[in-house]
């Protein structure tokens, strides 16, 4: 039996949402609110993150945190209840059903309980029934009981388990009781733990039976989970799939296990290489490599950190490099296109959403700029600028990084030359642009210091042919070369 109206109406649920397109689960790095905190309608609770980036999620209730369901460092499926707040704190005390726990009828002989401490439940365990007296409902018709083992036989029925096994959850121990083991407890029946460690516990190959639970009222951890795959991992036969673990070493050599630092592959970092490795085995890339010297380009930017209409914008040679690419691209515009598989069909688009990547702590990401191609150079430098500091802030919105058409990279801020950069997929172009140093150069039939920099074109081959992907490339140096193209070609 479900809860009531009024009491679903004052105790509200807040599930993980899908904030991106189409992602199923995110990671809880930090809760701003603890349980008793008064919040209100647009307050930010928690920061997430997801495939793409961290989001930070407003709670769209006022009243008070009554529990979080989710600890941090967890991950999370869309739709799951993570926080339920008390939108009615001064009605009295009461107890908010925990998510996904199941409301069984009570027995007509059963009473009433008082408010007591709350107790952690996991999903798919159900309530602790209370030691508490409670005071007696009025008589009711009596109603035939079932055996217990019936009853044990129904609810191993509806757990769809091919035998009858007890669903026993631990049981706070009264103050005049016996001492009791809430380890015992928790494994007469089904084990005890959270779904991200059930799954760690099926990557490894551990049955959740066998391991001793060190979490409170006997929860297995994930470091019970890894506690146990250890041994496991030293006995298993020679060529049989085990968990990665540490083997002792052998005597007069050096334990490198003790040296190694294992890091789960999540969130951005995992989405960027799932993308990458989607990408490299899809598209046919080519990529083409020219150097060019940039020295007039290198003077420009130093006369528009002085120009007034230019104040307070970042001004550098990437700005410089996106512009000419912009340039270039409207003179190529047969570039700006992706390949559509399901319909074989080639997508010519009219608009440039050009992205740039960035180097987070968290990951690569490519946040890109809507409608690059109208933009002038003061609102290029502007926007260029704001997503940079969001995306360093970790602050960037899955939207920022969809829809992209082609991409810069910068690797010369790191000293590189150039690089052959992966596309960023559905995308059919990528430029990265190396770093810009002194070297000799012919220049008007001397050798002469010039500052030079080299560029990098990969391109689909399915869109872009040898012609036309080298067209690209030389117009973008020839702007870089002689930046007053920017005002004769664009």
């Amino acid at each position: 039996m479900t809860a009531s109206p009024a009491r679903a109406q004052r105790f509200r649920e807040f599930k993980m949402p899908d904030v991106g397109e189409g992602l199923t689960e995110a990671e809880i790095l930090k809760w701003y609110v603890q349980p008793g905190d008064t919040v209100t309608d647009g307050q930010v609770v928690c920061e997430v993150e997801t495939a793409k980036a961290a989001v930070e999620l407003p709670i769209p209730y006022d009243g008070v945190v009554h529990e979080l369901n989710f600890g941090e460092g967890v991950t999370v499926d869309v739709g799951t209840v993570i926080i339920s707040v008390d939108t009615d704190p001064g009605a009295g005390p009461a107890a908010a059903p925990s998510a996904g726990a199941p409301q069984e009828a009570a027995p007509a002989a059963e009473e009433e309980a008082e408010p007591q401490g709350r107790q952690a439940v996991l999903v798919g365990y159900g309530a602790a029934p209370s030691s508490t007296k409670r005071r007696a409902r009025k008589p009711q018709p009596a109603v035939p009981t079932q055996p217990e083992s019936a009853s044990a036989a129904l609810q191993a029925e509806l757990n769809g388990r091919a035998t009858p096994t007890p669903m026993i959850t631990p049981v706070p121990v009264p103050v005049t009781a016996a001492p009791a083991a809430p380890v015992a407890a928790a494994t007469a029946g089904r084990p005890l733990a959270k779904p991200p460690v059930r799954k760690l516990a099926k990557d490894l190959g551990i049955d959740l039976a066998t391991i001793t639970p060190t979490g409170p009222d006997g929860i297995i951890t994930r470091e019970d989970v890894h506690a146990a795959a250890a041994p496991a991992a030293a006995a298993a036969p020679v060529g049989a799939p085990v968990p990665v673990a540490a083997a002792p070493a052998e005597p007069g050599t050096v334990d490198t296990a003790a040296r190694e630092r294992r890091v789960p592959v999540k969130g951005v970092r995992k989405a960027t290489a799932q993308a990458m490795v989607a990408s490299a085995f899809t598209a046919p890339h080519v990529t083409e490599f020219i150097t060019v010297d940039v020295t007039r380009t290198m003077k420009l930017v130093q006369e528009l950190k002085q120009d007034p209409d230019m104040a307070g914008l970042r001004v550098n040679p990437l700005l410089l490099v996106a512009k000419a690419f912009l340039v270039a691209l409207r003179r190529h515009p047969e570039v700006n296109a992706a390949w559509d598989e399901a319909h074989q069909e080639i997508v010519y688009k009219d608009y440039v959403n050009l992205g740039i990547a960035a180097a987070t702590p968290r990951g690569l990401i490519v946040p890109n700029i809507k409608d690059a191609g109208t933009k002038t150079l003061p609102q290029l430098a502007a926007d260029l600028g704001e997503l940079i500091a969001t995306a360093r802030e970790g602050k960037t919105s899955p939207a920022a990084m969809s829809g992209g058409t082609v991409t810069i990279t910068n690797v010369g801020v790191f000293g590189v030359d150039t690089g052959t950069p992966i596309l960023n997929p559905g995308e059919s172009a990528i430029l990265a642009f190396g770093a810009v140093k002194l070297q000799p150069w012919v220049h008007k039939g001397k050798v002469k210091a010039r500052q030079v920099t080299t560029l990098a074109l990969s391109f689909d081959h399915r869109l872009i042919d040898g012609e036309l992907g080298s067209k690209l490339l030389a117009d973008v140096a020839a702007v870089l070369e002689r930046p007053k193209r920017l005002i004769t070609w664009g």
